[in-house]
């Protein structure tokens, strides 16, 4: 199944890793080192053209990918529990 991220970006229910609210997770340093050394490595991608909500960690291939989205960690998880459903 699949998971839409924002700005017509999904990926793969089986690629995601976690889902994570910006506002709450910021507050650790670690995560704010972590999300820094992803941007430095390329690895963030801004699916968000409005005030950034989650950010979504995924698989990809070898690579941790990191999308920045504009959508509520809690509509991502009602989209996500959703598709468990049909599975």
């Amino acid at each position: 199944m699949w998971l839409h991220l924002g700005n017509d970006t999904i990926v793969s229910m089986k690629d995601v890793i976690g889902i994570f609210d910006l506002d709450n997770t910021t507050i650790s340093s670690h995560t704010r080192h972590f999300l820094s050394e992803a941007q430095k490595k390329h690895l963030v991608i801004n699916v968000s053209m409005e005030l950034p909500k989650s950010f979504i960690l995924c698989q990809k291939e070898d690579n941790l990918v990191v999308y920045i989205s504009q959508i509520s960690p809690a509509t991502l998880l009602k989209r996500s529990l959703s598709f468990s459903k049909f599975e």
